[in-house]
């Protein structure tokens, strides 16, 4: 399960701004100005959406963008309780994936701060699956949201929010034309997955996902799996009956690791998958470099 620590923060929150206390952030920023919209983002993802649609008129701190942690055991602090107060527009996942962002927000009430949760306005939602940004059509419909409330908070620059927000749309474009060109060529293949998170794009592709769900899920809540799907996620590759394993390299146990092991000696190829948008990429990048080497080895297990 999540942890976090962040009652003490929210206790300590108004001393610290008063006191202008000052120090490193936990995420990636971009210049500020004193016309910018001060956004929040949990994770960066969403930052780098809010700043392909915001351009110079946004000023965006992502908190979760390290790529070597495991975003669910996230713990919060004093410094991002403070970016978060001074948000004018705080973008999270929600859904519980990000329970601690909604405490910060809770200790620091705001009327006039907008709050948008990635997970409540996505219209393609899985059982038990917060993971809503792997589907494409939900990182539209997302943006949509992103747009509509930085026309509220920018009504003379909505003009151009508006047309940033349809050049997003558009560069959404190639990456379903990939996943449709792959599920042309290998729908039905049958794929492991570590964790849950590829369900939002193993589905459009058509690929089987053999790998037992509790399986899946217990990696994506951090708990250990049930014996017996250890045993069938194993055997699966023992035996090949998986072409590919589709690995989340931010969410790595003994279990999963002995699955990339297995992976490995038995010739099947991994495909890595992260969480967090990796260093020097935009979402659309992100996804389509992905789905490039997740053709590649496709092809190679043919």
């Amino acid at each position: 399960m999540r942890k976090n620590s962040l009652w003490l923060a929210c206790l300590f929150i108004s001393f610290f701004i008063l006191s202008a206390c000052s120090g490193g952030t936990t995420g990636s920023t971009t210049p500020s100005s004193s016309t910018a919209i001060n956004v929040v983002a949990a994770e960066n993802f969403y930052g780098d959406i809010v700043k392909q649609l915001g351009g110079s008129h946004v000023s965006v701190t992502s908190i979760i963008s390290d790529p070597n942690i495991d975003p669910h055991e996230y713990e919060s602090n004093v410094q991002t309780a403070i970016q978060v107060s001074k948000a004018q527009l705080v973008i999270e996942n929600g859904g519980g994936y990000d329970d601690w962002m909604d405490k910060i927000l809770a200790g620091s009430p705001n009327p006039n701060r907008l709050v948008l949760k990635g997970f409540d306005i996505a219209q393609v939602k899985l059982p038990e699956n917060e993971h809503v940004w792997y589907s494409i059509d939900n990182a539209a419909t997302i943006a949509q949201a992103i747009t509509n409330d930085l026309k509220k908070l920018d009504p003379a620059d909505a003009a151009t929010f508006e047309n940033n927000f349809q050049m997003f749309k558009q560069s959404l474009q190639p990456i379903q034309q990939k996943i449709a060109s792959i599920k042309a060529k290998y729908a039905g293949t049958p794929v492991g997955l570590t964790e849950t998170i590829y369900l939002y794009q193993a589905a459009p592709l058509g690929l089987n996902v053999v790998t037992p769900f509790e399986f899946q899920k217990a990696m994506a809540e951090g708990n250990e799996p049930p014996a017996d799907t250890v045993v069938t996620a194993e055997n699966q590759i023992t035996h090949h009956l998986i072409k590919v394993l589709i690995y989340n390299v931010q969410t790595v146990t003994p279990s999963t690791t002995k699955l990339e092991n297995d992976a490995r000696a038995q010739n099947i190829p991994i495909v890595p998958v992260s969480e967090t948008m990796p260093p020097g990429k935009t979402y659309q990048t992100w996804m389509l470099d992905q789905l490039n080497v997740l053709e590649q080895a496709l092809q190679s297990a043919r």
